[in-house]
C-alpha cells in the first residue's frame, strides 16, 4: 500500500519529520500551505537531508500565488528535489479567500481551469496564452531544463473532479471515506480521464490516524483540535454521502486491526494511495501510530 505522511509544523519540525519519513522508508512526504511556513522552502531545505523521499504539497491554495508565480516556486523546487516533486493545488474555501484575502470565490471550477491552462503549459517549459475572465498569462519562463512535476488538484465536486480527470494527474481528497470514493469521485474522475485518452488517474485520500485502545477519547480529542470540517458546504456533502458528521470518523482510528481494516477499505473503494496525518495522542499512541503506519507500506 503507498502510504505517505504529512510533515507539518515550523521549519525546523517539517525538516525532521521529511527526514525522518526517509527513514522510515516511506516512498512520498506531504506537507501543505495554510497560515504556516512556504511549503517549497522548506522542501527545498530538507532535499539534502532527505534526498531519496518524493515530496508533495496537499495542497497550496492557488489564490495564494499567480500562475506564473506558482509555475517558477514549483520548478525551482522540483530542480533542489532532483525531480521529486508532486505539485497539488486547491481552491481552499470561500472564507479563506473571500474572508481571509479578499479574492472572489466565484465559479471555483472556471477559475481552475483558467488557472492550469495557464500553469501547465508554465511548468512543461513552453509559453503560455491565456486571457481568461479571472487570470491573465502571456509568456513562459526561464528556470533551465526541469523536468514538469506531476500536478494533482483538490477535487469533489463534479465539475473539479471531471476537470482533474481531463488535465492534471489526479485528485486528493478529504472529509472523503470508501463509499463517497467508490460511487463518486473514482467514477467521475477515472471516465473523464478515459474521455480525454490520459491514463489512469491517481486518487489520493488524505485521513486521520491514531492507534490507541481507547477510540473515543481519541475521536473526542481529535475532533476538538481538527478543521470543522462539516460546516464547509464541499466537505459536509462528502460526510452526508458518508453518513457521518465528522471527519475524524472516517480516520483510521483504533486498535492496528481496526485501523488496518479502515486502510484497506480506502483502497479496495479506488484510492490509490494514502496521506496520513498522526494525530496528537500519548506518546505509546504516537509510537504505536507510527509502526503501523510503517506496517501499512507491507500490505
Amino acid at each position: 500500500m503507498r502510504v505517505g505522511p504529512y510533515a507539518i509544523g515550523s521549519l525546523d519540525v517539517v525538516v525532521d519529520r521529511i527526514r525522518r519519513a526517509e527513514a522510515d522508508g516511506f516512498p512520498i512526504v506531504w506537507t501543505h500551505q495554510a497560515t504556516g511556513i512556504d511549503p517549497f522552502v522548506a522542501m527545498a531545505v530538507a532535499a539534502r537531508e532527505a534526498p531519496l523521499i518524493e515530496m508533495g504539497t496537499a495542497l497550496v491554495p492557488a489564490a495564494l500565488r499567480h500562475p506564473s508565480a506558482l509555475a517558477a516556486e514549483a520548478l525551482t523546487t522540483q530542480a533542489a528535489l532532483g525531480g521529486r516533486l508532486t505539485l497539488g493545488i486547491g481552491m481552499s474555501h470561500p472564507h479563506v479567500v473571500e474572508g481571509r484575502l479578499g479574492l472572489s470565490y466565484e465559479r471555483p471550477a472556471e477559475f481552475m481551469r483558467e488557472y492550469l491552462e495557464a500553469l501547465l503549459p508554465l511548468l512543461h517549459g513552453e509559453s503560455a496564452d491565456i486571457a481568461g475572465k479571472r487570470l491573465t498569462m502571456r509568456g513562459g519562463l526561464d528556470v533551465g531544463d526541469v523536468p514538469p512535476p506531476p500536478v494533482l488538484i483538490g477535487a469533489l465536486a463534479p465539475h473539479m473532479l471531471r476537470l482533474a480527470g481531463r488535465l492534471v494527474d489526479g485528485t486528493i481528497t478529504a472529509a472523503t471515506g470508501p463509499r463517497g470514493l467508490a460511487e463518486h469521485v473514482v467514477p467521475t474522475i477515472t471516465q473523464a480521464a478515459a474521455d480525454a485518452g490520459r491514463p489512469a488517474p491517481r486518487i489520493i485520500s488524505a485521513v486521520v490516524a491514531c492507534i490507541t485502545d481507547d477510540a473515543d477519547a481519541a475521536r473526542s480529542r481529535i475532533a476538538a483540535t481538527s478543521k470543522p470540517y462539516a460546516t464547509m458546504p464541499a466537505f459536509k456533502e462528502m460526510l452526508t454521502r458518508e453518513g457521518v458528521t465528522s471527519q475524524v470518523e472516517l480516520g483510521l482510528i483504533g486498535d492496528e486491526d481496526t485501523a488496518r481494516d479502515r486502510a484497506k477499505a480506502f483502497i479496495a473503494a479506488g484510492a490509490t494511495e494514502l496521506i496520513v496525518r498522526e494525530a496528537p495522542g500519548t506518546p505509546e499512541e504516537a509510537e504505536r501510530t507510527r509502526a503501523f503506519l510503517k506496517s501499512l507500506l507491507d500490505d
